[in-house]
């Protein structure tokens, strides 16, 4: 059988970041009380527009073996901008939304890149809701796993093939499979997804079981 290898990756032109509008439920307390005080101190007497902040709902798992196998303390965390649980759905401001599941382990086969290595396998969905084309093999996937972020190398193996090399048109979805090394001994999980070159990527943290 012939070896799988990874794919050859385009050359990536520099990012131009794009906020990511996502918000906990006490983000946007926190933001409303934020605007109610700056209008009673406005100088001249008139309120200022509220922020407008997007909450996301923390996405259902696929399975009672998601629930089984995985596990999200980052979203539990409290007062944190910079991460996501594993769980949760990442909406950007021209509404494309990022979100992750089927967490499972697994080890490569003798024909993989890297072979013989345990990995966590997940799926990884794209949702177009803006009214533009998205290019799916312009998306970036990097992984790190452990306290000291140990860089997690992508698995290529038989139904992990890397990026399709298709367009995602406005309405609809994309779902690809992926997996990433991640140690037996090991549970916490980074793994950091753009859509697309020009967006800033979204950093999903948590345990793997």
């Amino acid at each position: 059988m012939p070896a799988y290898g990874p794919p050859p990756v385009p050359p990536q032109p520099p990012k131009k970041p794009r906020t990511i509008l996502i918000a906990s439920a006490a983000a946007l307390v926190a933001a409303a009380v934020a605007a109610a005080v700056t209008a009673g101190v406005t100088g001249d007497g008139e309120a200022e527009a509220a922020p407008t902040v997007t909450v996301t709902e923390t996405a259902p798992a696929d399975s009672a073996a998601d629930e089984d196998t995985l596990s999200d303390p980052a979203a539990e965390e409290s007062g944190s901008d910079d991460a996501y649980g594993l769980g949760e759905t990442v909406t950007y401001e021209n509404d494309v939304e990022v979100s992750l599941s089927a967490f499972s382990r697994g080890v490569s086969s003798d024909y993989a890149s890297p072979e013989d290595t345990p990995y966590a396998k997940f799926r990884i969905k794209i949702v177009n809701g803006s009214d533009a084309t998205v290019d799916a093999n312009e998306m970036t996937v990097n992984c790190a796993y452990g306290d000291e972020g140990e860089e997690g190398e992508a698995i290529y193996d038989d139904g992990l093939d890397g990026l399709p090399d298709t367009r995602i048109l406005a309405g609809r979805s994309l779902t690809v499979p992926w997996a990433c090394e991640l140690p037996k001994n090991e549970k916490f999980l980074q793994v950091e997804v753009s859509p697309d070159w020009e967006s800033e990527e979204a950093v999903f943290t948590g345990d793997v079981k």
